[in-house]
């Protein structure tokens, strides 16, 4: 079905789950170097972060360095789970409990014995099935449609949202005693926006994944450039994308950055912007793209006019050189870019 999935150990170790987790930003490996400690216990982690920053990879990764590992990793989609079939697909049923139950049928809770659930998209169950997981999350039972008996189960829950679920709760949209259920543990994964220095290493990765040939193609500069001025609303999984096109449509192997479909430097120059992204309405989250869109054109140019001299850059633009060093990293750019710039 395509509202979960069920792993087992063939997905690979805890470490080579933690290898594919690309990235030196500060904020992101701080997220990283928790997982093996947080892996440890049993207790409820909440991930949070916008869409395709790798919340279920970090959810992977916390199954796969436990005590858990060797047993199976249950992915659930929430947003699938519709109230008529809530209870069918999480607890299971017996022969003859409904009209079409012409066998037993283990619920997705029980399939996951001894190893993990991951609940995705936890910010759209219903409020039945808010109920339902309440229940199951404090009694540690489920009890099959049409049976009578309740089965103990022994598994350990990590959920996931790219919503704010304080909102939700303070709107009346999401139970309290559920939302202080599920974040004994909480994780903020980083937009991409907010770990630019990121983006070069992890197309070099997904390069290394998605060649069709031994040979792998090289980013062209104006390529990298490209990557690097576009704001990527869907964060790694958008990167990752646009990465597979390119390894397939690249020419004389090299990745050139019409190869990627994004727009140009020069478009981000003139004033471009990508549309915005629907899941993101919020003032806090529009007003902080317009201000990183701002920081980085004002920056490009700022090093251009400069030649790549960051002491020259901090000092025309007011600010001490270690704090422009910061911005500067903070946005992916390298001073030796713009080097040739020069007067």
């Amino acid at each position: 079905m395509g509202d979960r999935h069920i792993d087992g150990i063939s997905g690979g170790t805890g470490h080579e789950v933690l290898d594919q987790l690309v990235g030196t930003a500060p904020a992101f490996r701080n997220i990283v170097r928790q997982l093996p400690i947080l892996a440890r216990t049993d207790a409820i982690v909440l991930i949070t972060g916008e869409t395709g920053t790798g919340k279920e990879l970090v959810a992977q990764a916390l199954h796969r360095l436990g005590p858990r590992a060797t047993r199976p990793f249950v992915a659930v989609n929430c947003g699938a789970l519709v109230d008529t079939l809530l209870e069918g697909e999480l607890f299971g049923h017996e022969r003859g409990a409904f009209t079409d139950a012409r066998e037993r049928r283990p619920g997705l809770i029980v399939q996951a014995a001894g190893g993990t659930v991951f609940l995705d998209e936890a910010e759209a169950l219903s409020p039945r099935a808010q109920v339902a997981l309440l229940r199951v999350l404090q009694e540690r039972t489920v009890r099959a449609l049409g049976s009578i008996a309740e089965q103990r189960v022994d598994v350990r829950f990590v959920a996931a949202t790219n919503v704010n679920l304080e909102g939700l709760v303070q709107s009346g949209r999401f139970r309290v005693d559920l939302y202080y259920r599920l974040c004994v543990f909480s994780l903020t994964l980083p937009s991409l926006r907010e770990r630019r220095e990121d983006i070069a290493s992890l197309a070099e990765f997904f390069i290394a994944r998605h060649s069709p040939s031994p040979i792998r193609p090289k980013l062209a500069p104006a390529a990298e450039d490209a990557l690097l001025a576009y704001e990527w609303p869907g964060n790694v999984r958008e990167l990752e994308s646009a990465i597979v096109r390119a390894v397939h449509v690249a020419r004389d192997g090299s990745i050139q950055a019409s190869d990627l479909g994004l727009p140009s430097p020069r478009d981000v120059d003139a004033g471009w912007r990508p549309a915005p992204d629907p899941s993101s309405g919020s003032y806090k989250f529009a007003k902080r793209r317009v201000l990183d869109a701002f920081e980085r054109q004002y920056l490009s140019r700022l090093m251009k006019e400069h030649g790549g001299n960051v002491t020259r850059a901090a000092r025309a633009a007011g600010k001490e050189r270690r704090d422009l060093g910061k911005l500067l990293k903070r946005h992916g750019l390298d001073p030796r870019r713009f080097v040739a710039s020069a007067a």
